[in-house]
């Protein structure tokens, strides 16, 4: 009797595609983020792969890593030696795996529309989950001699940086971008919006390579953003920023010029978290406040066809009762 042969399931084969997209988007954005690229030709200040890991598994789970591996592999490969680029690609890794299983446990919501959820991107998927790759890196560079123990301190900084600022700014404009609707929207609402992102990047593209540190300058546009567009609006408007930041911080120009590495890196993170952390708060602060006058409108509605339907029975009741006839 002829064997039957086994058919791939097709849920298998959407994973493998899946993860394959994955460590094509993962490794795409590593060449991208390697332009700026501090130390050892492979650290650098901003670093989208991890927005891409994060934002992989908040879309499919964590069963989403191996992609991520993959693709933390091949970016690696080329700078260190299998086995330095085996524990490199690790805490590449895990440093997403533990800031999403830490979004899961607060229950974070893709749709951000709450101000925990923009608190908890912030804290816990860039600040405290990236410090476990940057740790895994930096320390496989210094056991491996790339680096020697004064630069640990600095290059730790800049890998968490370029970590945390890679989900900071591309999880929130991808998550935006996932309810964007096209139509609907009038003339005039489009060209507002094209105006807020225009000037967002020229204010940030003069600030950041002018010595007179107007970098604070963004946030009017940023609170504009959130006040008109909420998210939609905050996302891409805290991308220019930071992504202008950063630049203006591998190149040492602007305000960032004659800082040491450690504290050009500090700077950075302490102007990206603070501008990222307060557009996204005050978008879901407003989203919030929106969402309660829509259900309070929502129930004065129900309550008023309550009472038209229930009106003549009341007004009857409140009638005085006809004479009797005579006869």
């Amino acid at each position: 009797m002829d064997a039957v042969p086994v058919q791939p399931s097709p849920r298998l084969g959407r994973y493998a595609l899946h993860l394959v997209v994955v460590a094509a988007c993962y490794y795409a954005g590593a060449r991208l983020g390697l332009l700026q690229a501090l130390v050892n030709g492979q650290v650098t200040p901003l670093w989208p792969p991890t927005g891409v890991a994060v934002l992989a598994m908040l879309l499919g789970g964590v069963r989403m890593w191996p992609g991520v591996a993959l693709g933390a592999f091949a970016a690696n490969i080329a700078f260190n030696d299998l086995g330095s680029t085996f524990l490199i690609a690790a805490g590449n890794t895990l440093g997403p795996v533990v800031a999403f299983l830490l979004l899961k446990w607060v229950g974070f919501r893709p749709q951000m529309d709450r101000s925990r959820d923009a608190l908890a991107l912030v804290l816990l998927g860039g600040l405290v989950g990236m410090a476990v790759s940057a740790t895994a890196g930096a320390g496989t560079l210094l056991v491996t001699g790339v680096i020697d123990g004064p630069l640990f301190w600095s290059t730790w900084t800049v890998w968490w940086t370029g970590d945390a600022m890679g989900v900071l700014v591309l999880v929130p404009i991808a998550l935006a971008f996932r309810s964007l609707r096209l139509r609907g929207h009038p003339v005039r609402r489009w060209v507002e919006a094209a105006a807020l992102v225009v000037s967002t990047a020229v204010v940030m593209a003069v600030a950041s390579t002018n010595d007179l540190r107007l970098m604070y300058l963004v946030f009017p546009f940023l609170i504009w953003a959130a006040l008109r567009f909420q998210h939609l609006g905050t996302a891409p408007c805290a991308l220019i920023a930071a992504t202008l930041a950063a630049r203006g911080a591998a190149r040492a120009t602007g305000p960032f010029a004659d800082m040491e590495l450690v504290v050009r890196m500090v700077t950075l993170q302490a102007f990206n978290g603070t501008a990222v952390l307060t557009a996204l708060l005050l978008s879901a602060v407003i989203a919030e406040r929106n969402a309660g006058r829509a259900a309070i409108e929502r129930t004065v509605a129900q309550l008023a066809d309550v009472v038209s339907q229930y009106q003549p029975l009341v007004l009857g009741n409140l009638l005085p009762p006809e004479p009797p006839e005579k006869r």
